[in-house]
This record gives structure tokens, C-alpha cells and sequence, in this order.
């Protein structure tokens, strides 16, 4: 079944709407040519009622320019390059992370105003490539816009304790103590989705 959620009314969200769609056309172009991030289809995709991102690594729901985990020269090394465009794995050299024009906020914001879950496992289970408060904080970045078309953010800009499901607003967070799975959080991403669907449990 088709889900819509409608956009905020008014001319300003519906130039921003487009902006917004003109923005991510852009970036798939870019970056993003394998669509390597499960977040990077909703924009595209009115089907999509929800996203459910799991473990984010580099050029995922994660600040790119974040110094933790998973870097963009591990996805431009000769075993991960595939997955991005020439563009993208410029940043590795000569430029920098410090020079991209996007980051993974943005990315979320793209969502707005549907649903997202965003999910990680433990850095010591899943090893150092897994970055949770990266992908914490670019949902906290995602939050302007998720108000500005009439959405919750996640209501939170502290990172949390393990194990704390944030699943207020229409952004949510969890990060759990498991390894590199969704598994451990579907019981959260299940309380959070039964808002915006008609679940059927039996």
C-alpha cells in the first residue's frame, strides 16, 4: 500500500521541496551513483513510507567529516571505489573531506519529511569502522529541516547511552551493544514505525 505523508502547505515549502529534490538529483550524480546508502532512494521514491538505515559506514547517514571510523580514503581504496563516483573519491586526494559541498545530514534532510530510523551497533563489537555518534549527530543535523516541514526532530543533541531509543519525533536513533546487524533494534524500529503505518503483527 501507497503511504504519503504531505509536505508542510504554503509557497516557501513547496520552493523548498523543489530545491530540495533539485539538490539531491546533484548529489546522486556526485556521489552517489551505486546508491550505496539505503537513505539515498526515499527523496526519489514516494513508495517508500520509511527508512530503516543500518550501520552506516563512510558516505552513509554519518558526518563525512567526522575523524572517527570509517574514512573516506577506505572507500576510495582499491577494494571499496566501486561503490562511489570519481567525484566522490577526489576527496580522498587531492582534496579532503573538508571540501565536500554535502555531508550526511543532508542526507537525512533529503528524507523529510518521512520517517527515518537510524541504527548502529557497538564500536566494540563491530570494530573501528562503525561510527554511532557520527550518525547521531548528523540526525541532530537533519532536525532544522524536519521542522520546517512541520516534523519532530529527534529531540536530543546529547549522545545517548547505549541501548536508548529515541523514537520521538520522526527522526529516531538507536544504538544497540550487538554487532553489525539491525536485529537488536527492530523491536524499537517497530514502535517507532506503528505511528506512521498500519502494522499487521498476527
Amino acid at each position: 500500500m501507497r503511504f504519503i505523508i504531505a509536505a508542510a502547505p504554503g509557497a516557501a515549502a513547496a520552493r523548498f521541496r523543489a530545491t530540495t529534490i533539485q539538490f539531491a538529483e546533484a548529489t546522486a550524480k556526485r556521489f552517489y551513483p551505486k546508491s550505496r546508502p539505503t537513505s539515498f532512494p526515499i527523496p526519489y521514491e514516494p513508495r517508500l513510507a520509511i527508512g530503516f538505515i543500518g550501520s552506516s559506514g563512510e558516505a552513509g547517514a554519518k558526518i563525512l567529516r567526522r575523524k572517527f571510523g570509517e574514512q573516506v580514503e577506505n572507500v576510495a581504496s582499491t577494494s571499496e571505489y566501486h561503490w562511489m563516483a570519481g567525484n566522490f573519491l577526489k576527496y580522498a586526494g587531492p582534496l579532503t573531506p573538508d571540501d565536500l559541498p554535502v555531508d550526511g545530514h543532508e542526507l537525512i534532510a533529503l528524507c523529510a519529511p518521512r520517517p527515518v530510523f537510524i541504527s548502529g551497533g557497538s564500536q566494540e563489537v563491530k570494530g573501528g569502522w562503525v561510527d554511532a555518534k557520527g550518525m547521531f549527530l548528523a540526525a541532530v543535523g537533519a532536525g532544522p529541516v524536519y521542522e520546517l516541514l512541520g516534523q519532530r526532530d529527534l529531540g536530543a543533541v546529547d549522545f545517548p547511552p547505549m541501548e536508548t531509543a529515541l523514537i520521538d519525533g520522526a527522526i529516531a536513533f538507536r544504538q544497540h551493544s550487538g554487532a553489525h546487524m539491525t536485529g537488536p533494534n527492530w523491536q524499537a524500529f517497530l514502535a517507532f514505525a506503528s505511528r506512521y503505518l498500519k502494522l499487521h503483527t498476527e
